[in-house]
């Protein structure tokens, strides 16, 4: 059977690849095979890229009014067809249909913050600065911008970046992951709906190939990047050198410290949710629970007896998590268990022997809970990404600030406690972008930015929010003396756009 092959879109329409590459695209619940992708080769990335700088002028031109009514529009189509997404995002990466549509909910408030642009844009105004001269201020589009986003969170991800860059004036090419590819696609078709001129949103699907046309490409001006450490660290160099703005996010370790004091009930729930949703697939998922004694002996039961009631399967049939995203990922998430184990670690629920509702062919494994992790092994040093949670147990909160301190990374963090001088003294203290106070993952609204501290940002301007207007557009000071006024003809209608 000849299987389906996810393109691109070009210009405001669906782009068939001739680049003679591919890659496969799996549904994780059932293991196979189920459409291919299209990788594009340096010829598609440039044909992409300068469809999108032909549409710019006329893009950037536009009256805010105009520009708008086109966001307004693929904010309601969304809103009204966002499961179809949520399908599409299920059975290309796995994650129940309920977080599929969390997902979408969480990258439609950024769509709704960037109705708001023309407030974003506006400047500073100051009459007679001197004598006769008034300085203003505005801030203007960059041009064409890329966007290169990973495969956990294939709709809400570039819908932190591309509805700012739109709004305000920028023409955006979306790179998604090659797993998930599928979501990219449909929002396109859902901009061209809304009205969108062609080539203001191209999509170029395609592996490190066309990563590297747009680091490089004279005409992008900007990218935005998610994904691993590694990779951030590759694209803000790689982009940087070639003169663009770049703000990369990459890899996470979160650590959740839990005092003596903390309602344990909401503790273990919330290391449930924050460390199992989306099967670990998140940078902002807790994976490591720092347990002040001697809270731990009391704290893990808690955690076990509700590990016991989840249902991991196909995320179609109402389960609470679905599996990972590729066979690949699956047995290196795995690994890491017979890792603890080696270095001595207590494997209380191991992930690798549950039941699970789904074909046997998926990509499964369940949640997993290990105790006494040392903070030498792998297992803490690194991001699993994946639905593993470690517990560290330390004698004080002093000791627990100081070992997430000590880390690599410093994406999210939260503390649980009731002391309220306990809680302030950890959010001034913890060097980490995002804290969250008896939160478990504190991703921000939309009206503030998301990203790290440390090995989890490079750049310095974060997602979304202000600083997420601010990097999508540059200012301009305006100094000016008009010596004659200039008289317009009459005109007694309202003005419109």
């Amino acid at each position: 059977m000849t299987l389906p092959v996810v393109g691109h879109w070009i210009n405001g329409n669906e782009f068939e690849s001739k680049s003679g590459r591919i890659a496969d695209v799996y549904d994780p619940a059932l293991g196979e095979v189920t459409k291919h992708v299209a990788l594009a080769n340096q010829d598609e990335t440039k044909l992409a890229i300068e469809s999108a700088a032909a549409a710019w002028p006329a893009w950037r031109d536009l009256s805010q009014a105009r520009r708008q009514e086109i966001i307004f529009r693929f904010r309601e189509l969304l809103n009204e067809r966002k499961p179809e997404l949520a399908e599409i995002v299920t059975s290309e990466h796995g994650k129940v249909l309920s977080d599929a549509l969390g997902e979408i909910a969480r990258g439609q408030e950024v769509v709704e913050f960037a109705c708001g642009m023309p407030h974003l844009l506006k400047g500073f105004y100051t009459e007679n600065a001197s004598t006769g001269v008034d300085v203003y201020s505005t801030r203007q589009a960059l041009g064409v911008v890329g966007v290169i986003s990973p495969f956990n969170f294939p709709a809400m991800v570039p819908m932190w970046f591309f509805p700012i860059a739109i709004a305000a004036g920028n023409c955006v090419v979306l790179k998604p992951s090659e797993k998930d590819p599928s979501a990219a696609i449909w929002m396109a078709k859902l901009w061209k709906q809304a009205g969108l001129p062609d080539g203001v949103f191209t999509v170029l699907n395609g592996d490190k190939e066309a990563v590297d046309g747009l680091l490089t490409h004279p005409e992008i001006q900007a990218i935005s990047f998610v994904g691993s450490t590694p990779i951030a660290q590759y694209v803000y160099e790689t982009g940087s050198k070639h003169g663009k703005r770049v703000q990369a996010l990459g890899g996470a370790k979160n650590h959740m410290l839990v005092l003596p004091d903390a309602d344990l009930d909401l503790v273990a729930d919330s290391a449930i949710n924050a460390g199992f949703g989306s099967a670990g697939e998140r940078c902002m998922a807790i994976s490591v629970v720092v347990a002040v004694e001697p809270v731990a002996d009391r704290l893990i039961p808690k955690i076990v007896e509700r590990m016991s009631k989840l249902r991991t399967g196909d995320g179609r049939r109402g389960c609470d998590m679905g599996p990972l995203v590729t066979k690949a990922h699956r047995d290196k998430v795995a690994s890491y268990i017979d890792v603890a184990a080696a270095d001595g670690a207590e494997v209380l629920v191991d992930g690798r022997t549950q039941e699970f509702d789904g074909d046997s062919k998926g990509f499964w494994l369940g949640p997993t809970l290990l105790d006494r992790v040392p903070v030498t092994s792998k297992v803490y040093t690194e991001e699993i990404f994946g639905p593993v949670l470690s517990i560290v147990r330390v004698d004080s909160y002093d000791d627990g600030v100081n070992l997430i301190n000590s880390g690599a990374f410093g994406n999210g963090t939260a503390i649980f406690t009731n002391d309220g001088g306990a809680a302030r003294r950890f959010q001034n203290e913890i060097q980490v972008g995002m804290v969250g106070i008896n939160v478990p993952i504190p991703v921000p609204v939309a009206y503030y930015s998301f990203g790290g501290w440390k090995n989890s940002l490079f750049g310095d301007t974060k997602a979304h929010g202000v600083e997420g207007v601010h990097f999508f557009t540059r200012g301009k000071a305006i100094t000016s003396r008009w010596l004659d006024p200039s008289h317009g003809g009459i005109n007694l209608g309202f003005p419109q756009n």
